[in-house]
């Protein structure tokens, strides 16, 4: 059976990012994403800040930057570091800059709040540092403790805290691109390969030279489980890429007052979403739940700068195929989708976390055929998660399928041309599921004390069917 399908989605529940080269070990691009044009703090109505979001700066080597909020006053870059990390016990060492350099390039996206003295720390001041020796993801913490010098710093201990500490009451809302570079690539089986193709022109990968300007991409070419009584020329075999195009969501509004937390937060992660994929074959039969083959996993620790605050955002997806067959179908089901996502956690004060998830699928003409009577449903899905400071916060499973069924042998096409010995049925459709987690308490909202489920979400159309005597 060869099947075209071609569909438009708005992705829910959360995906993210991409792939690998070849083989079976980790591969990290640490190529950083030029930082966001700066642009300048801003005062509302209400008198709290606005907060620019922007991506962090880099430079080479790129700085650990950190943030500091003390008593009374609100976020502020320092010249402060973060030397190490113990997370067993929460003691961290606090170093200042060496003199000369600056926590932060010219280029920083807040200049309105220039770095302030490495004065020493203190009892009460809260910590947001981008990633540091001991804090890969890493570290939002409040300093309860000043322990003493060391010749790398000051000791000190620490608790946990939230970013309703750090960001006051001031509001910030943006979004920020992925970069590309920054994935890290875990390859579940051969066949897989990895491109990506910056915003400013750097391009890697096979397919790196046509990809648009800040996507992603992971092709895989690959065989699966073959039925036990299918002839070799019934090899089962999964091939296709799948292609994104990133951003992170992050809003925050802390003017609710003292004591209630923020009036809102969002975190979600939206973008364009692209995938083909062919699987053709006898596919062995599935016994029990549906067969899921893993194909690939990445991660991305993206820092966005919030104002003067480094907020890490971890992103996390595995991308599979699964296969549901009877084992008695040869197929050649090939599939197009095309679209936009958009997946998170919405807060709003008096109402709590709610999901926000949404998906809108549209099909072109579909050309079909199956040999032999029986059943076999096809996708090529992501499971992918989102959080802050490794915790995780939203996950979400999308998968586009296509489905069909026949007796005996059939081929059909949805501009009315069928030729069919017996009874056909295609279907293309997805499904989607997710839930929140209490993580998201670190925006300094009420602790969720139940997983918060997205809803599973499926939606089927029919694409073609008929019945012929022979």
């Amino acid at each position: 059976m060869r099947t075209t399908l071609t569909t438009r989605l708005l992705l829910p529940g959360l995906t993210t990012l991409a792939l690998a080269a070849t083989g079976c070990s980790s591969v990290a691009h640490t190529s950083a994403a030029e930082p966001a044009s700066p642009a300048p703090l801003t005062s509302t109505a209400d008198g709290t800040q606005q907060l620019n979001v922007a991506a962090a700066p880099q430079g080479s080597p790129a700085p650990t930057a950190i943030a500091r909020t003390r008593t009374g006053k609100g976020p502020e870059k320092s010249s402060l570091s973060v030397a190490s990390y113990d997370k067993a016990n929460g003691r961290a060492v606090i170093s200042a800059a060496p003199q000369g350099s600056s926590a932060a390039p010219s280029h920083s996206p807040t200049p309105a709040t220039p770095a302030t003295p490495a004065a020493p720390v203190a009892v009460g001041d809260v910590i947001a540092s981008a990633p540091a020796p001991g804090a890969p993801d890493g570290l939002l913490a409040k300093v309860t403790e000043v322990v003493g010098k060391t010749d790398r710093g000051t000791e000190v201990k620490t608790a946990a805290t939230t970013l309703a500490s750090v960001l006051n009451d001031d509001k910030a809302e943006g979004k920020v691109p992925v970069d590309p570079a920054s994935v890290t690539v875990e390859p579940l089986m051969k066949g897989v390969t990895f491109s990506w193709a910056k915003p400013q022109g750097a391009r890697f990968g096979p397919k790196g030279a046509t990809l648009p300007l800040g996507n992603l991409r992971l092709d895989v070419d690959a065989s699966v489980d073959t039925a036990q009584d299918a002839p070799a020329s019934a090899g089962a075999s999964v091939s296709g890429f799948v292609q994104l195009a990133p951003e992170v969501e992050f809003s925050y509004d802390g003017s609710s007052g003292a004591g209630h937390g923020p009036s809102s937060a969002f975190l979600g992660m939206s973008g364009a979403w692209s995938s083909q994929w062919e699987l053709k074959g006898r596919a062995a039969a599935s016994t029990g739940a549906p067969k899921r083959i893993p194909f690939a996993k990445l991660h991305s620790a993206p820092v966005i700068q919030v104002g003067p605050v480094p907020v890490v955002v971890n992103l996390d997806m595995t991308c599979y195929v699964q296969v549901e067959a009877d084992g008695r179908v040869t197929l050649d089901v090939q599939q197009d989708v095309k679209g936009d996502f958009r997946v998170g956690g919405s807060y709003a004060w008096g109402k709590g976390w709610t999901p926000v998830s949404t998906s809108a699928v549209h099909s072109s003409p579909v050309k079909a055929s199956v040999t032999a009577a029986g059943r076999v449903k096809g996708a090529l899905g992501a499971e992918a998660s989102v959080g802050l400071y490794g915790a995780v916060g939203v996950t979400a499973d999308f998968a586009p399928y296509l489905r069909g069924e026949a007796d005996v042998k059939a081929s059909a096409s949805t501009d009315g041309k069928t030729s069919v010995n017996g009874s056909w049925a295609l279907h293309g459709g997805f499904d989607l599921s997710g839930q929140l987690h209490f993580a998201l308490s670190l925006f300094g909202t009420p602790v969720i004390e139940r997983r918060i489920p997205l809803g599973t979400l499926n939606r089927e159309w029919p694409l073609a069917s008929g019945r012929t005597a022979g």
